[in-house]
């Protein structure tokens, strides 16, 4: 009876110690592969600082909208990549920053738009991801003409399709873009951001500051430089970090 009791307890705490990360797929920060497996820049950060932790984890990826959701929601449960925005930064325990950037605006050449100020692009409609923070900026600002998708790709293809006239992303992943076609151009920069690992207040503080520290190692030791160079990538250092507390 003893026994049972203790693996009862035992199977008890390892489910509660169980961490659950959410990722979109937003290639080639976090994606799927063939074996339905999480990757990605954000992936590969995530492994190096869980490797060494004693407790069980696992990744799903899904549309934005419910990863960022369940991990306010739910308790063990955490979302990457996710902007630090003043609107989100009592709502989560942060791991920061898994990548520092700048978010732009594309649209396809053809359409030969020209902003001086944000506020040009009234008179056009631009897509976003549904919950993405850059909804809020466009929100903030005032701006009429939002089209919301369930994620990244569905965004880029109602651009490619003209059906929006713009969408923000990050410019790293405008560069990659860029490479390979040349009907995209960048016609704004909406914003520079920090983004981590948002978790839900349930996680211990213990976990969270152990997490920091081995992403602040990997910072340190240029690990995080070259697995965006891997990806082909660029890291800007110059965006102003908040202080994180765990």
């Amino acid at each position: 009876m003893l026994v049972s009791l203790f693996l009862i307890v035992s199977s008890t705490y390892a489910h509660a110690h169980t961490l659950t990360f959410s990722t979109e797929d937003y290639p080639p920060y976090s994606f799927t592969d063939a074996n339905g497996n999480a990757r990605g820049v954000y992936m590969e950060q995530l492994e190096i600082m869980m490797e060494k932790e004693k407790l069980d984890y696992k990744v799903t990826v899904m549309p934005w909208a419910r990863a960022l959701a369940l991990a306010e929601t739910q308790s063990m449960h955490c979302v990457f990549a996710t902007a630090r925005t003043a609107e989100r930064e009592h709502r989560f325990k942060w791991v920061v920053p898994i990548h520092t950037d700048r978010n732009v605006l594309i649209a396809l050449k053809a359409k030969k738009i020209r902003i001086g100020k944000l506020t040009d692009s009234f008179g056009y409609t631009i897509g976003t991801q549904r919950n993405d923070y850059t909804e809020t900026v466009l929100r903030q600002i005032g701006f009429p003409n939002i089209e919301l998708s369930a994620d990244f790709n569905l965004t880029l293809n109602k651009l490619f399709a003209g059906r929006i006239d713009m969408m923000p992303m990050s410019e790293s992943t405008f560069i990659k873009i860029a490479k390979g076609t040349t009907n995209f151009e960048k016609v704004f920069t909406l914003s520079d951001q920090i983004l981590g690992v948002a978790c839900n207040k349930s996680v211990p503080d213990s976990i969270i500051a152990r997490m920091q520290k081995r992403l602040d190692d990997l910072i340190a030791d240029g690990t995080q430089r070259k697995i965006f160079e891997k990806y082909g990538l660029i890291i800007h250092n110059d965006l102003h970090l908040p202080a994180h507390t765990p």
